[in-house]
């Protein structure tokens, strides 16, 4: 008789601590559109990542895919992908979240871009902006110029 109150206890304690992990586990629409848009980034779909972005600004689709393909940083897979999700601040249209993204690929020591990154709600959905992700790929949105300066005259007339 012990054993079976027992085994009915040890039953409803896995049924009820079930019901309180799935709860905790249920992404945040913010988590949830982040973590989407990593995963489109990691598998190379650049043409969808770049609709899936806010703020393109005047950066074409075709100037952002190169700029992409010729990037050997993405995000990392699984748990590493996001760590330490957290919601900072949140309107109806923006977000700011401060997050741990993984990354592979990285030239350097640093294989993870830990920070604040905000994010608008467009078209019905949460969106990363168009220049975190060139910042965290390590491409820049901007060309490089080289500035040349004229040299001032120092020499006076007498």
């Amino acid at each position: 008789m012990v054993n079976l109150l027992i085994g009915a206890c040890l039953t409803i304690m896995v049924l009820l601590g079930g019901v309180g992990t799935a709860a905790a586990e249920a992404e945040n629409p913010l988590e949830k559109s982040m973590s989407d848009t990593l995963d489109t980034w990691r598998d190379g779909r650049y043409e969808q990542l770049f609709e899936q972005l806010a703020h393109r600004g005047k950066t074409s689709k075709e100037a952002f895919v190169k700029k992409m393909q010729q990037s050997s940083i993405r995000p990392a897979c699984c748990w590493q992908k996001m760590e330490n999700f957290k919601v900072l601040n949140e309107k109806r249209t923006e977000a700011t979240v401060y997050v741990k993204i993984g990354l592979e690929g990285t030239p350097g020591v640093a294989d993870s871009a830990t920070r604040e990154f905000k994010m608008t709600h467009q078209e019905g959905v949460w969106k990363m902006q168009l220049a975190d992700v060139l910042s965290i790929a390590g491409v820049t949105g901007k060309k490089n110029h080289v500035k040349r300066h004229a040299k001032k005259n120092t020499y006076q007339a007498l």
